[in-house]
Formats: structure tokens, sequence, C-alpha cells
């Protein structure tokens, strides 16, 4: 069974109960903490090795680190091949900065995104930028309603239900 598998497998077991999951994902959460910590002190390195290598790197277990990489894996300039990732394939950490910023936005995880390490990367212009783009690229804008007496917006100059609304 490949990693990523295994990794799901435990990581969505919903037959352990709700309070064993909750304590597993705020384990995972302060690792992965830990382990975005370090990569952004050194931002422009890209870190590479196998799965057990980084696992070890970074002192976490192999399947915290299959979660991490699945994790990480759209913010990456290369992507990894998670889905059929073991232990030993070799993989990489070489994030793309605002992509990264922007996903863990997107996840809500503001544990991450208002890590202090963000502060030597992006100026808060620059972060407020990228949190109002990531933000707005998600909200739905619905055009202005047009009533039966409005007047058609095809510029005709007769009420919208005399006209376009007929259709």
């Amino acid at each position: 069974m490949a990693l990523l598998d295994q990794w799901k497998k435990v990581a969505y077991d919903e037959s352990v109960g709700q309070a064993q999951l909750q304590k597993m994902w705020g384990a995972y959460f302060q690792t992965e903490k830990e382990i975005y910590i370090q990569l952004l002190k050194n931002p422009d390195e890209v870190v590479r090795g196998t799965v057990r290598e980084l696992a070890d790197k970074y002192n976490v277990p192999l399947l915290t680190m299959t979660g991490f990489l699945d994790g990480i894996n759209d913010s990456l300039v290369e992507k990894n091949p998670i889905e059929e990732m073991e232990e030993d394939t070799e993989v990489n950490l070489g994030f793309d900065k605002a992509l990264l910023y922007k996903n863990m936005v997107a996840a809500d995880a503001d544990w991450l995104y208002k890590l202090e390490e963000w502060n030597d990367i992006f100026d808060e212009e620059t972060r407020k930028a990228l949190y109002k783009e990531q933000k707005s690229s998600t909200t739905i804008v619905k055009g202005t309603k047009i009533y039966p007496n409005d007047p058609c917006p095809c510029g005709s100059g007769k009420k919208y239900k005399k006209c376009c609304g007929r259709k």
C-alpha cells in the first residue's frame, strides 16, 4: 500500500472516535507548524531527499511526513509523485512563496499564514494583498438584479419587461 493511502487510512479513520482523531490532528498541526517554521527560515533553499530522509531530518514519523508532503504539494514549483510515493521516493520541498501563503489562507490555517517567519519574506502590505487576492478568488459576485420595470440594459429606452425581458 502506498504511503499516501496509509496516511489517509490513519488520518481519516472515524472508527477510532472523534476525540482520538482530534488529538491526532492537533499533534499533526503542531508538527506541521514546526516544519514550516524551519522551511520559511530559508525559503529559497530547495530541500530534497527521500521521504524517509525528510522524516528523519524533521524528526517526524514517516506517515506524518507523508501527510505534510500531501499538504504542501499544491504549493510546490515541482510537484512530488504523492499518489505512488514510497519511503525511498525522492521528493523536494521547493515551494512558490506566494502560492504557499495563499494556499495557507485558503485552508484557513491561520497558525501557518500568521507565522512570524513570513515577515522576513513578505512585507505587511504584500501579505495583505496576497490574503485579499486569495479571499476574493473564492468570492462569488452576483450581477445586479434587473426588475421588470427597470430600463432595459440593452439601451433601447424601453422597460425591461417590454424588451429583453419578454424572451
